[in-house]
């Protein structure tokens, strides 16, 4: 079971060390913990934490494997963003978490700490934290928000250069089309490591049309 484990992690995000491996499988126990005071993922995902939310997220990293300042918005439970600073820890990299839930920034600054990750909890919402988050290389979000509001709220990092990575469900292409109606950008679609149906959208060069 472990090793299968291993294997899908290694899979969906590129080498990962047997020791951020162990230390993510210790995330997994201490965040179903804490899922018992504070809802931090839906109920019906939390049968399959490994798959459905930590190699999920984790995914991301094989997409921009250069990127070393990422900004994740809405990080809610740490999907992807808590991921992605423990592969970060192994690789190099920073990454700033938005998160206004005050519950939820709690358990991202407890996770921080915890793990010692290289991170950044910033407990705003997301339209206030522009003027304390820096330039980011990438930006992601995860179950936030419908892509036009997600253009809409990740376009003061975009409009300065960085490339977004959203994951999306089968239904991505009317909001796709929705969105080209206010913005021009580069999309590419990277199909899901562990969804049949769910996509990665990456976009790049935003501008307003």
């Amino acid at each position: 079971m472990t090793d299968t484990r291993l294997a899908s992690l290694q899979n969906a995000a590129g080498p990962v060390s047997r020791e951020t491996f162990e230390v993510l499988l210790r995330f997994e126990t201490v965040f179903q913990k804490w899922n018992q005071r504070i809802n931090l993922a839906a109920p019906s995902t939390l049968g399959d934490v490994w798959s459905r939310h930590i190699v999920d997220s984790a995914q991301l990293a094989s997409h921009a494997p250069e990127a070393r300042k990422w900004l994740d918005l809405g990080s809610g439970g740490g999907f992807p963003g808590l991921v992605l600073a423990f592969l970060m820890k192994e690789r190099g990299g920073h990454i700033d978490l938005v998160e206004s839930n005050r519950k939820k920034a709690g358990f991202l600054q407890a996770m921080v700490g915890e793990f010692g990750l290289p991170a950044r909890v910033v407990p705003r919402r997301i339209e206030d934290a522009a003027g304390i988050v820096g330039q980011p290389d990438v930006v992601t979000a995860r179950a936030l928000a419908p892509l036009p509001l997600l253009l809409e709220l990740a376009s003061p990092w975009l409009l300065g250069g960085a490339t977004a990575f959203f994951h999306k469900g089968r239904d991505y292409r009317s909001e796709v089309e929705e969105s080209c109606k206010r913005w021009s950008f580069r999309l590419v679609e990277h199909r899901s490591s562990t969804d049949s149906e769910g996509v990665l959208l990456e976009i790049s060069s935003l501008s307003h049309l």
